[in-house]
């Protein structure tokens, strides 16, 4: 499922204050590799002086409010010190678990993160403000696997339900609540959720950059090209320098035919988040018809024999009838399609003498590869993905296989 910066901030439930924290990665940040093994000398480390200092050691609340006052200034390490003194006096204290949590994060550390927001929910199940840095924490910051996508989608869902409760509805909650919810959804391939959820935020706070952005990739998801067209233009006009945005308009303006805006558009996306956007593999029709042809012949004999009379064809991008022949509709950026019934189904007399076939397209395949070496590898990958469906397995057979 992507991970461009988050334009909201976390807020906590104590004082009506807004700690900010760390900016995310929009497609999730993995956590930092462990560090080599240390004898336990080395781990020692000098107390932390006393958040109030002289003054002493204070109230809960007090403390608290210090550790909002530290992820305000950036200062995580400070806010760590708070939240953990003033634990110390009332260990089930919401706002500090709160805020505990939320220095982890800003600190970078996301497995005791995960834990810190799990001791807050089981105090607070049904807080909206803690089911919010939860849910941020899963859909933005701790990577791209389905049952953490999962996860933090039910946290903000969860969530949204309790913000939009009450005689006064908290509508910045949740609109940015039903924002993390369009994320999650967006990452996970479920476009149709995220569209709704997206228009809820909306609804929610109207005009809000990341809710648009939200919208606008599950409408090019769904293959609504204008509508998404419209919403990374207004997202630009909020955030000119947004590459993911920049991004998309760069393969809108591909599909469209406008080559020379959509290098325009990738190469600023390049320029902004290098490491987000790389070049494509430079490959032309014929070299890639090449790499298809000697993955077609290096397949297993079996495979070899499955394919026999299905033609394996080239493209440079999906057709839109071929995309919005599923219903929803297949992802624009598809390495590969399977087209007809599975071997086990018999064709329609009008479908002609082949009624199957797979296509692989060169310039997405081309965008999605490293290198020559990783597009060789990839085309040879999609290509048994598309076996796997002409044998009748779905999408669930082949991620568990390892062919995603």
């Amino acid at each position: 499922m992507i991970d461009r910066p988050l334009l909201f901030v976390l807020l906590l439930t104590a004082c009506s204050r807004s700690p900010q924290v760390l900016p995310a990665n929009r497609r999730g940040a993995d956590a930092a590799p462990p560090a080599a093994s240390e004898s336990q000398l080395a781990k020692v480390r000098p107390p932390r002086a006393p958040c109030l200092g002289a003054r002493g050691r204070g109230s809960p609340d007090e403390l608290t409010d210090r550790a909002l006052d530290a992820l305000d200034g950036n200062d995580g390490d400070r806010a760590l010190g708070c939240a953990e003194e003033a634990l110390q006096l009332e260990p089930s204290y919401l706002p500090a678990l709160h805020a505990r949590a939320a220095a982890l994060v800003a600190l970078g550390k996301l497995d005791e993160a995960r834990v810190a927001y799990s001791l807050a929910l089981a105090v607070a199940p049904d807080d909206a403000e803690v089911l919010r840095g939860a849910a941020d924490l899963y859909v933005s910051r701790l990577g791209s696997e389905r049952e953490l996508l999962d996860l933090g989608r039910a946290y903000a869902v969860r969530g949204l339900e309790v913000a939009r409760k009450g005689r006064q509805p908290d509508h910045e909650l949740a609109g940015e609540l039903a924002t993390l919810a369009a994320m999650a959804e967006n990452d996970l391939g479920d476009s149709r959720a995220a569209l709704a959820h997206a228009e809820e935020a909306l609804r929610q706070q109207p005009g809000d950059a990341d809710a648009l952005y939200e919208r606008g990739v599950a409408s090019y998801e769904l293959c609504r090209f204008a509508d998404s067209r419209r919403d990374f233009d207004a997202v630009l006009k909020k955030v000119p320098e947004d590459p993911w945005a920049l991004h998309y308009l760069g393969l809108l303006a591909e599909r469209s035919g406008d080559g020379g805006h959509a290098d325009e558009y990738q190469r600023k996306a390049r320029t902004l988040s290098p490491n987000e956007f790389r070049n494509p593999v430079e490959i032309d029709p014929k070299a890639f018809q090449r790499e298809v042809d000697q993955a077609v012949a290096t397949l297993p004999a079996e495979d070899r024999q499955a394919i026999r009379d299905v033609p394996v064809e080239v493209a440079d991008l999906p057709a839109l009838e071929d995309l919005t022949a599923a219903d929803p509709p297949l992802s624009p950026s598809i390495l590969g399609l399977f087209r007809g019934p599975p071997e086990q189904e018999p064709c329609q007399p009008g479908d002609g003498p082949r009624c199957r076939s797979i296509v692989l397209y060169r310039k997405n395949l081309a965008r999605f590869a490293r290198d020559r070496a990783e597009l060789s590898e990839q085309v040879k990958v999609t290509l048994l993905h598309e076996i796997g469906h002409l044998r009748g397995e779905n999408d669930d057979d082949l991620r568990a296989r390892g062919l995603e």
